[in-house]
């Protein structure tokens, strides 16, 4: 997940294994797999690099330790 701001300031969280394509054409269009498209502040290159950064870390989190009932 990477968090976004939307044009009229509003933050939200992007899940961004469903980003399809971003384009800059001036502000900041995000496209996801399912065909909706999100407008938002970032510039181009800070969306590419924060979905990055996600790639890179989202497996350095461990799992929680699973519970055996009995």
């Amino acid at each position: 997940m990477i968090k976004l701001t939307r044009l009229d300031g509003e933050p939200f969280v992007l899940n961004a294994e469903l980003i399809r394509y971003v384009e800059a054409r001036p502000d900041t269009f995000v496209t996801l797999t399912t065909g909706d498209r999100v407008v938002v502040a970032e510039s181009m290159d800070e969306v590419v690099e924060k979905a990055i950064d996600y790639q890179r870390n989202k497996h350095w989190i461990p799992a929680p330790a699973s519970r055996e009932e009995g």
